[in-house]
């Protein structure tokens, strides 16, 4: 099997892995609350790659001629370097904690797994508007992406009919993930600035142990989470922490090397349809045709905004599994 094909199946499945997590997450909202779920999920997945980490700090050791720059050994690494993994980490994390917050508590005051997929993939939208105020060139593609995910974010958020009394709304839930959207955009914006200056790896592993004590703090103080109610969500729980976390990202590492970066985006935008497949399939959670509508056109969105101005020109590589 060629690299190339190889690749991509391994970053369709991640893309799968982490679609399906919405409805993980959905589920495990029966027995825990937001803070108490992202703190023991993100526990899990800094466990699986500080593992990661070590087999990868114990090969470069063991090979370093063979090393290709991905991993940088603790020992070989200056004080600045290590300062500013540190920070790095920090940044990431409490990020992180905010965003994956915001997009538990959605799904907590009722939002579909499929709707929430679609929301928070507009981060994919929102990160190269966004470098616009650091210095980037806006590509023209990104006219029509704003238009069609607008479009497709009305319907997907709007509720009611326009002759009900009522009226038009937004939800309590859409704010949520809205504003998780806007969050995501920020912490991919944070890594894109420190990934090319530290271990990825080492960065990820440091980002999710952050995440999980602001969130195990967070869930303490309003929250009072117990042992029993963890229990109760066990597998999905898992499922968030060691596949959608730890095995996800470390697919999207293995698959990214030999893949091209326009192509990597295009699968990994899959993840959102995965969300409503997942939604509509395992739990019945079926949506109205004006969503279904909203998906698509905010589809369409997603998919411009990778998709390169001009040939040979490559979208940027915007990480995603969050």
């Amino acid at each position: 099997m060629k690299s190339s094909l190889r690749s991509s199946l391994l970053l369709l499945l991640t893309a799968m892995i982490w679609g399906l997590a919405f409805v993980a997450q959905d589920v495990a909202m029966e027995s825990v609350r937001a803070f108490t779920f992202n703190g023991a999920r993100m526990m899990l997945a800094a466990l699986m790659l500080l593992v990661v980490c070590a087999v990868l700090e114990k090969k470069a050791a063991s090979q370093p001629e063979n090393n290709d720059g991905t991993t940088i050994p603790l020992k070989s690494m200056s004080s600045a370097q290590k300062k500013q993994l540190l920070i790095a980490g920090l940044l990431c994390g409490s990020v992180l904690a905010v965003a994956s917050s915001l997009q538990q508590i959605g799904l907590e005051q009722g939002a579909a797994p499929g709707k929430a997929g679609f929301i928070t993939a507009l981060y994919i939208v929102l990160v190269p508007i966004c470098g616009l105020f650091f210095g980037k060139k806006l590509r023209l593609v990104l006219i029509p992406a704003v238009v069609f995910s607008v479009a497709g974010l009305y319907l997907l958020c709007m509720t009611g009919s326009a002759d009900a009394a009522s009226g038009l709304r937004l939800e309590t839930a859409d704010i949520y993930l809205i504003l998780c959207a806007l969050g995501f955009t920020a912490h991919i914006l944070i890594i894109d600035y420190f990934s090319p200056r530290t271990d990825c790896v080492k960065l990820s592993c440091l980002q999710f142990f952050v995440c999980s004590i602001i969130c195990i703090i967070m869930a303490c103080i309003f929250e009072k989470p117990r042992w029993p109610q963890l229990l109760d969500c066990l597998v999905p729980l898992l499922y968030a922490g060691l596949l959608s976390g730890g095995l996800g990202y470390t697919l999207q590492m293995v698959a990214q090397k030999d893949l091209d970066p326009t192509v990597a985006s295009l699968i990994m935008c899959l993840e959102s349809v995965f969300a409503v497949l997942g939604g509509l399939i395992i739990l019945k959670d079926g949506m109205s045709h004006y969503e279904y509508i909203g998906c698509a056109l905010m589809m369409c969105g997603i998919l411009l905004a990778q998709w390169p101005e001009k040939k040979g020109l490559s979208a940027p590589k915007i990480p995603s599994g969050e």
